[in-house]
């Protein structure tokens, strides 16, 4: 493990149940990173081990779409497979985590700029439980999505992103599950293809855009025109890492983990934030 991470997940184990609370941006990718044991599966397994014990989890999901915020309010969310074609052995997993109702609750109080509705339709997609069951594999931390109003600009869910890092200060981790590029239109099948170049580009964007914590950048990707496009054809993977940076905090330190771009237009990069 590389020493900046390993020395920010000693720090981060550190921290008790009623600390502040570790921000994460997770490269999900293909649903079969859930079950080939590769090096994406393999940290977050190892980042798992090292993270501490929040008192709630919250995912935003590229997968759940929406026309205004919602959160699950679902004493007992259900395991959604939301996606086809896969392995029956998919299909047969499950993520039995507990709902965390008082903080979605919470959630729809706190959050003043826009109304944020609760949802007993949605459980827990597999951008949510493909990453959590090898962070918690326990399933016994109560668990609750944020919703991705798709109808609004970047500059929307920054905001919004803002007025949730009050959660991090209540033992809630924020967990953003997307990826930092996302083109399925442009995958390579082939064994152990090489990333295009636009997709190594856009990478660098984003993780020089990290290090320099320059949210403006970032919110504003459109500005980079044809690589944008190249790097997210749609932004509904791009979204959650508005959310990760928008709960940073100035005094957060950082590390990157899962660095690698997947099939050749998938980007696994994954952040810590603590």
């Amino acid at each position: 493990m590389k020493t900046a991470l390993k020395t920010l997940l000693e720090h981060s184990a550190g921290l008790k149940m009623t600390d502040r609370q570790p921000a994460l941006l997770i490269g999900h990718g293909n649903p079969m990173n859930v079950v080939t044991n590769n090096e994406f599966r393999k940290a977050w397994i190892e980042v798992g081990k090292s993270l501490p014990r929040p008192r709630a989890i919250m995912v935003v999901s590229a997968h759940w779409l929406t026309r205004g915020t919602a959160v699950t309010v679902n004493p007992q969310p259900k395991t959604i497979h939301d996606f086809y074609g896969f392995p029956e052995e998919l299909y047969k997993l499950y993520y039995s985590a507990p709902g965390a109702v008082e903080y979605a609750e919470a959630t729809i109080k706190e959050v003043k700029s826009v109304p944020v509705l609760p949802s007993s339709d949605w459980g827990l997609d597999h951008g949510a439980w493909c990453v959590l069951m090898h962070l918690f594999p326990g399933a016994d931390i109560p668990v609750y999505q944020l919703s991705i109003d798709y109808n609004q600009p970047l500059e929307y869910h920054f905001k919004l992103a803002g007025e949730l890092s009050f959660l991090r200060e209540r033992g809630v981790m924020i967990i953003g599950s997307g990826n930092v590029v996302h083109n399925l239109r442009r995958i390579n099948w082939s064994p152990d293809p090489l990333p295009f170049d636009w997709a190594i580009e856009f990478d660098a964007f984003v993780a020089k855009s990290i290090e320099n914590d320059d949210s403006e950048a970032l919110v504003n990707y459109l500005s980079l025109g044809s690589l944008a496009g190249a790097a997210h054809p749609t932004n509904d993977h791009y979204i959650p890492l508005i959310y990760t940076q928008g709960v940073r905090d100035h005094k957060d330190r950082f590390a990157f983990f899962t660095e690698q771009i997947d099939m050749g237009s998938v980007s696994m990069r994954s952040i810590l934030f603590c």
